[in-house]
């Protein structure tokens, strides 16, 4: 059984450990698993959606076709997160528990998920999302139900900072928007970065940003990192306005605003260079295939490994455990992750526990070696640049993989 996220909870795990197939409400045990997906198909990270909901549904067919999770098919009930601003999320997640899911997976966005991640904890159902970033998760004490593919923001922050400094800026601004996600990103990558720097708060919902880039103007940056959703286009039309445009400072984006459709509008080639942090080991031609042959629309991959790992993971925890209960998905999946013989496919990874194995699955977002709290322990940050204003490529010699850095 895994560590539960705060000491006080450390007493029950004895309790916990007589009744590991219970149901939690809406869970059934011995029934087939059901999966909620709570991701973006409205809002301001919609873009993402897509290859999200094409990871978690090829990882689906996979594990069918491989005859399913303790001889049934899994079945997925599709759901959208909405963003903050809205109240989709709360209304998707209850007719997730109605519908007896026992995991439930998303949010994509941080702030979205710390709405609903206490009712999901409390019905004993598991939260995984894969891509929330924030460093708030790490010990945030949910009853050891949260998981994540996606690594906290100290990673991505010290890869950011850093990249920022190795090309050479001596004073950056860091302009991000008011969360869970911008506050922490902009706090670590702030705090890699060796030079000067000013972080600079906005509110998304703004009807304008004129207020906010005129104090990054003023503080005259020679790089400037945007850390945001969609509302990143319009700071970036803005800039161009102010003069301080990526045609004339060096620009940075995360992997929240990294888009291929949102600033085809902006100026002609006004997007070359600017490049961006994404987390996660580059999806190759082969996934990118297979992820095609679910959604044949698809022009962008992010958050498509971690969501097809997510699915993987959460059925490999309950073929282990013998039950599709969460609580038996909850106290497998740090097992499955790391430790045992390695397995690459569902399909292999099962017939190793059939055989009575303990198995170490790699995904293809990477190693996802789970530390006990629900975070990944190891990772890999991508560094993209943009071509044109609607296209990116991966820039191959610059995927840092290590171990993800302790937050506060």
């Amino acid at each position: 059984m895994q560590k539960f996220k705060k000491a006080t909870l450390v007493a029950v795990a004895t309790v916990a450990s007589l009744v590991l197939v219970s149901c939690g409400s809406g869970n059934n045990a011995s029934g087939p698993l059901k999966i909620g997906s709570l991701l973006p198909e409205t809002g301001s990270l919609a873009f993402l959606g897509p290859p999200e909901f094409a990871g978690v549904d090829l990882a689906i067919e996979e594990i069918n076709a491989a005859g399913g999770v303790l001889g049934e098919n899994v079945e997925h009930i599709r759901g959208d997160s909405g963003d903050t601003s809205s109240d989709i999320a709360q209304q998707t997640t209850d007719s997730h528990i109605s519908a007896g899911v026992s995991a439930i997976v998303g949010a994509a966005s941080s702030g979205v998920s710390f709405t609903v991640i206490d009712k999901i904890a409390g019905e004993k159902i598991v939260h995984f999302s894969p891509a929330n970033t924030s460093p708030d998760f790490t010990n945030y004490d949910d009853d050891g139900y949260y998981f994540r593919t996606a690594p906290s923001d100290t990673f991505q922050g010290a890869v950011l900072g850093q990249l920022m400094a190795k090309e050479g800026a001596k004073n950056a601004v860091f302009l991000n928007l008011d969360d869970a996600y911008g506050n922490g990103l902009a706090k670590y990558a702030a705090a890699a970065f060796t030079g000067t720097s000013s972080t600079i708060v906005y509110n998304p919902q703004a009807a304008e940003f004129s207020a906010d880039v005129a104090k990054a103007k003023a503080a005259k940056p020679d790089a400037i990192a945007i850390i945001g959703f969609d509302e990143t286009a319009k700071i970036f039309t803005e800039l161009i306005k102010q003069g301080i445009g990526p045609d004339k400072v060096k620009t940075y984006l995360v992997d929240g605003n990294l888009s291929s459709g949102a600033y085809k509008d902006l100026p002609a080639g006004i997007m070359n260079g600017v490049k961006a942090t994404l987390p996660g080991v580059f999806a190759d031609d082969t996934l990118q295939k297979r992820l095609l042959g679910v959604d044949p629309g698809l022009t962008d991959f992010s958050y498509a490994p971690e969501s097809y790992d997510a699915i993987i993971l959460i059925a490999l925890a309950a073929e282990q455990g013998g039950a599709t209960d969460g609580q038996t998905i909850r106290d497998n999946l740090v097992s499955v992750s790391k430790g045992g013989t390695k397995c690459t496919t569902f399909a292999a990874c099962k017939e190793l526990i059939a055989d009575g194995e303990d198995i170490d699955y790699d995904g293809v977002s990477g190693p996802v070696e789970f530390a006990d709290n629900g975070d990944p322990s190891y990772a890999t940050m991508g560094i993209y640049q943009y071509t044109a204003n609607d296209k990116y490529v991966a820039l191959p010699a610059e995927f840092i993989s290590g171990d993800v850095p302790a937050g506060e």
